[in-house]
């Protein structure tokens, strides 16, 4: 059995209205060579975290980069759910 995931990069910054500008970046999960790329913009809610906006690209092993479509929102707090700006 697969754990979870591992990021091979991630950085963040806390912005001036208290907002998380985060940067992620994932292994494919079909081909390791290649790379999803997330941006995004993340507030602390109450009990979890609420994503105000994300964009999304792959990056093929070639290195050619292609956005991602919107992922379906997502109901369950502190879960990564998305709006795309």
């Amino acid at each position: 059995m697969l754990g979870k995931p591992q990021p091979k990069a991630r950085m963040w910054t806390k912005l001036s209205n208290g907002d998380f500008l985060t940067l992620t970046v994932w292994p494919g999960k079909s081909d390791p060579k290649a790379e999803v790329i997330t941006v995004q913009i993340r507030r602390p809610t109450g009990g979890g975290w609420k994503t105000v906006g994300r964009l999304a690209a792959y990056r093929t092993a070639d290195g050619e980069y292609s956005k991602l479509p919107e992922r379906a929102q997502q109901t369950q707090e502190g879960e990564d759910s998305t709006i795309e700006i």
